[in-house]
């Protein structure tokens, strides 16, 4: 018999079944009673009323969890990755067996997190079930809808004939419109963003299976996420070799950590006042044997998805703690250490007692260590282990900066709260202020507000003399940036800390002749 005909045959006898299985079914229970009576009596009559509605639950029960053995198990709400691969291997081998086609589509509700830590764990959850439950209403009965993640979700569409290209695009612009609605809460009313990445099983390659169109879902829906907000994005074959290539990257750079390849190289900061220098800023770069130096902005985002963050930290900690103590001995004089921590070291319980520890080996107070930490961190954490964490490294000695000021909206109550010691103003107010009047105005508030608050300030990315000269004049603290000096190697550094050293003491030497 023809495959064709084979798999015709088998989609009518699953069709069939549903059929013979469905809640209709149970309108024929009073006449098989009846017939019963007619051909047996009373007892017959018993037995059937008793017998019937068991076995007809049993079976269906029993289809159901053949059909779904992960939804028997972990609910129709959450499910694993590994649950959602099942899923979506049937609806593939259904479409299959019916040569018809299916789909997979994945949404991610952008801001959950965020609430989550603003506002806690139960308003994230309620707006969960709110998204989950608008998207099963807005789908068809035989299609299926499931919360994959935290803020993440996953629909399979039943096997159709009409599952192109335009079709999946129609449905995902309005099921996101349905999404984003605006949600209200007992905490307020709530905007989400709504990210949208899918594939159509036409759009695979032949021998493929539910668990590759789930995988290039995956791989669309972070093309959205990293494209905009709200963005949809369909699966093609291009992002087969950007997915290659990220698998590769991750690859390198896990290898390059463990080969000690990614080391911290360092920036001056500088007084605005007296010239010296008032610290150093640890930034990592990653020393590529084929391909030279490599910035952070290409690798940091793999080590963050691979989990990496906390050995990346823990590098750089160790090596700028080897410096700052090398460059002690050789009568260099560098007050300060700063090095940047994202959420993911902030978040870890054992922070402060690892940095203690970390201090004690190397024999340096708490004061020469510096902690960087975003502003946008502080606004979306006020309360949790992230603020716990900042303050007691701030009771152990260490200085708090926030970086990136004027970018994350943090509140003033919590700058006070959390003990900041010196704010790192954004580059985007810096830039150009010795030529407009607006960035004038701006930096001169944004300066007021840390002089009234008794915050030190630092200018990031100061890349002229007439930047560094209008922000001494200004009042800021102290400065750094390209005008300044690059990055450098801890060796390197040494020696241009010398030279700038010496370089002030002539300076100051100027127009002094005998008294």
């Amino acid at each position: 018999m023809p495959p064709v005909i084979t798999h015709k045959i088998a989609y009518l006898r699953s069709a069939l079944q549903r059929w013979s299985l469905g809640p209709h079914m149970l309108a024929f229970i009073p006449a098989l009673s009846l017939a019963g009576y007619w051909l047996g009596g009373e007892l017959a009559l018993l037995g059937v009323a008793l017998t019937l509605p068991l076995v007809y639950g049993l079976v269906c029960s029993t289809e159901a969890a053949q059909r779904h053995p992960a939804r028997r198990r972990l609910g129709q709400d959450l499910v694993s990755m590994a649950a959602a691969q099942d899923f979506a291997q049937h609806s593939f081998e259904q479409a299959r067996a019916a040569e018809m086609h299916t789909a997979c589509l994945l949404f991610e509700a952008e801001g959950i997190e965020t609430i989550s830590r603003r506002m806690g764990e139960d308003v994230a959850e309620t707006l969960r079930v709110l998204l989950l439950r608008r998207l099963r209403q807005a789908l068809r009965p035989e299609d299926t809808a499931m919360r994959i993640g935290d803020s993440r979700f996953m629909v399979l569409i039943a096997p159709g004939l009409r599952l192109d290209l335009e079709a999946l695009i129609a449905l995902s612009d309005r099921l996101q419109r349905i999404l984003e609605e605006p949600a209200v809460t007992d905490s307020g009313l709530h905007y989400l963003s709504v990210a949208i990445g899918f594939c159509g099983s036409a759009r695979l390659r032949p021998g493929a299976d539910g668990a590759d169109m789930l995988d290039c879902a995956q791989a669309a829906l972070r093309e959205a996420s990293d494209n905009a907000p709200s963005a949809i994005r369909a699966w093609s074959e291009g992002m087969r070799s950007e997915r290659r290539a990220r698998t590769e990257l991750l690859t390198e750079v896990e290898a390059a950590l463990a080969k000690g390849q990614i080391q911290p190289w360092y920036q001056p900061q500088l007084c605005t006042s007296t010239g010296e220098i008032s610290g150093v800023e640890a930034l990592v770069r990653w020393i590529h044997p084929q391909r030279g130096i490599i910035p952070p902005a290409q690798f940091l985002e793999a080590l963050h998805e691979s989990g990496r963050m906390d050995q990346l930290t823990e590098t750089v900690l160790h090596h700028g703690l080897t410096a700052l103590r090398d460059w002690d001995a050789q009568g260099v004089s560098i007050p300060r250490l700063s090095i940047n921590f994202s959420d993911v070291e902030l978040r870890n319980p054992r922070l402060v007692d690892r940095l203690k520890w970390d201090l004690d080996r190397f024999g340096l107070p708490p004061t020469r260590l510096g902690i960087e930490v975003l502003e946008t961190v502080i606004a979306e954490s006020p309360e949790g282990i992230i603020p716990r964490n900042i303050m007691e490294l701030s009771r152990l000695g260490c200085r708090i900066d926030l970086d990136d000021f004027g970018t994350g909206h943090a509140s003033i109550a919590t700058l006070r709260r959390l003990t900041v010691h010196r704010l790192k103003i954004d580059r985007s107010f810096v830039a150009r202020v010795d030529r407009s009047e607006d960035q004038r105005r701006m930096m001169a508030a944004v300066l007021g507000l840390a002089d009234r608050l008794g915050l030190e300030t630092v200018a990031e990315g100061v890349e002229s003399s007439g930047e560094h000269t209008l922000l001494a004049q200004l009042g800021c603290d102290h400065a750094q940036g390209f005008g300044i000096a690059r990055p450098m190697p801890a060796a390197q550094l040494a020696d241009w800390a010398i030279a700038h050293t010496e370089r002030i003491a002539a300076a100051q030497k100027l127009g002094r002749g005998p008294a």
